[in-house]
């Protein structure tokens, strides 16, 4: 069964307001890149959701009808949670409050454009949610083997949710404008720009707030994490570009999915505690 074939609306609500923003030890660094991601996540998938709505009526094909209200389902609770961490955010880091409030400002914007743009745009910036959410899951025990419950589950959850409804955006641009690749495949460079330009602005002043340049190595640590998780991003957007692409077809993501992504749903549908993955729970499901 591929990974895409069943996209369920879990309706969960994480409670992170006492936890450290610096989550994970095994990578502080990665803690600090996500938690900067997530900053802008929530506005673009509030945006995903006006966008989806907008336009499903035009839709004629019963699948991708319902996927796209799954998307819309997951997305919502997403967002929702995903604000509720940037406010715990603004806490430690007061500028996060004004960088929040410009992310909603340009996606106020975007709401502003033409059809196609707002379709494109869409397209475009899933096409990283849904190799962030690969790239990460692969990379579980670097990035998260050892961190705080719940922000683990918060992320793991995310991730695999972004895998499961990774060809929706994709296909509901294709179904207005499948003859305009070339513009697809400018929407995904400007929403790499876009997603890079974000992060730097919400990761610049973590680093600031967490005294990392009163201590220079670790301070090169943190940029040189923010340069390579970015340049893969872009190494794994490559196959994007290409002719004939499907997110279905991507190299990295296929039958074999990932072993945690697959235990988490069974873990998830057996009615398991997902809301916080301890290190006894992250061990069940890496062994099953």
């Amino acid at each position: 069964m591929h990974p895409m074939d069943d996209i369920p609306i879990r309706p969960l609500k994480f409670d992170p307001a006492a936890t450290d923003p610096v989550w994970s030890k095994s990578s502080p660094e990665f803690a600090m890149f996500i938690n900067a991601l997530g900053v802008d996540v929530p506005h673009f998938e509030r945006f995903l959701v006006r966008v989806m709505r907008a336009y499903r009526d035009d839709i004629d094909d019963p699948k991708l009808l319902q996927d796209v209200q799954a998307i819309i389902g997951q997305e919502s609770h997403h967002a929702f949670n995903f604000t509720k961490w940037t406010q715990r955010l603004s806490q430690r880091y007061p500028r996060i409050n004004e960088i929040n409030a410009a992310c909603g400002d340009v996606f106020a914007k975007f709401a502003l454009r033409d059809k196609k743009f707002q379709i494109g745009f869409v397209a475009g910036y899933e096409t990283f949610t849904f190799l962030g959410g690969l790239i990460i899951l692969q990379r579980y025990r670097e990035l998260m083997d050892n961190a705080d419950p719940v922000l683990r589950a918060l992320w793991v959850w995310h991730q695999v949710e972004e895998v499961e409804h990774g060809a929706v955006a994709f296909d509901f641009y294709r179904t207005f404008y499948a003859k305009h690749e070339w513009y697809r495949k400018w929407m995904v460079v400007l929403a790499f720009s876009h997603i890079l330009t974000e992060t730097f602005k919400a990761y610049a002043p973590m680093v600031r707030g967490e005294g990392l340049y009163q201590k220079p190595r670790k301070a090169l640590k943190a940029w040189r994490f923010f340069c390579g998780f970015g340049f893969d991003l872009a190494k794994s957007a490559l196959p994007v570009l290409k002719r004939n692409y499907h997110p279905r077809r991507h190299p990295i993501c296929n039958d074999e999915q990932n072993p945690i992504a697959m235990a988490w749903r069974e873990h998830y549908r057996r009615g398991g505690n997902v809301l916080e993955l301890n290190d006894q729970i992250m061990g069940l499901l890496q062994r099953t």
